[in-house]
């Protein structure tokens, strides 16, 4: 009679663990923990884009300023020769000299205001892309934290139910022989959670193979019982 209370504990124990581990895959295995994954991968993925973005923008800025304070200095330079040349007083062969420098920093100075319009041009594409992409990272970051905020609802859920069946183990385990616990400990994970299964019309409920009559009055003389087929424990 002891024996058979200990392997009705038992299965209520197995039952117990099988509950305990169906909900911790569903835990593992939401359907928004997998959206969740894709939508940190956007998110992550934007980020990126957006840094390269500021950056693509930092540089643009630096070459326009920069551009623009050589146009300043070539500007004030081509007006000061400007007006030297202007202002006569020089040999042929200087204001010659000169003119040519003046020619050279006008097409200098043209090739600049060129350069700044093509920065601006850049820049303002740049500015709207990164607001683009700014945008697309709000939405991004927004869908991940309801994503988030669902599944830890979900989670919470589970672990309620989780905490009762751990307390439920607690209470069973004590009632069972250490021996016995042990042997299902070991079957448990080399049997898909199943260690133990009833033995009903010759049928072992643990790999649903059929026992002879002799495999049958085999059984019955181990201790604990066990199938001959797949070793797991048997109740008679």
């Amino acid at each position: 009679m002891e024996e058979m209370n200990s392997l009705a504990d038992l299965l209520d124990l197995q039952d117990v663990d099988l509950q305990i581990d169906r909900l911790l895959n569903e835990r593992q295995s939401l359907p928004a923990l997998a959206e969740y994954r894709a939508a940190h991968a956007r998110e992550e993925d934007l980020k990126v884009q957006v840094g390269a973005a500021e950056a693509a923008l930092r540089e643009t800025t630096l070459s326009f300023d920069k551009t623009s304070g050589e146009l300043d200095i070539a500007a004030a330079k081509l007006e000061s020769e400007q007006n030297r040349l202007y202002a006569g007083g020089l040999s042929a062969r200087d204001a010659d000299f000169m003119r040519q420098e003046v020619e050279m920093l006008g097409r200098k100075k043209v090739e600049m205001e060129d350069a700044l319009l093509v920065f601006m041009e850049q820049r303002e594409e740049q500015e709207q892309a990164l607001v683009a992409l700014q945008g697309e990272l709000e939405i991004a970051s927004e869908g991940k934290a309801t994503l988030e905020s669902a599944i830890q609802e979900a989670w919470r859920g589970i672990d309620v139910d989780l905490a009762r069946k751990e307390a439920r183990k607690v209470e069973i385990v004590p009632l069972i022989p250490e021996d016995l616990l042990a042997l299902y400990e070991e079957l448990r994970p080399i049997k898909e959670g199943v260690a133990i299964g009833r033995l009903v019309d010759s049928i072992c409920g643990g790999c649903h193979l059929r026992l002879t009559a002799a495999e049958r009055l085999d059984v019955t003389r181990s201790e604990p019982t066990r199938c001959i087929h797949c070793r797991r424990i048997l109740v008679l």
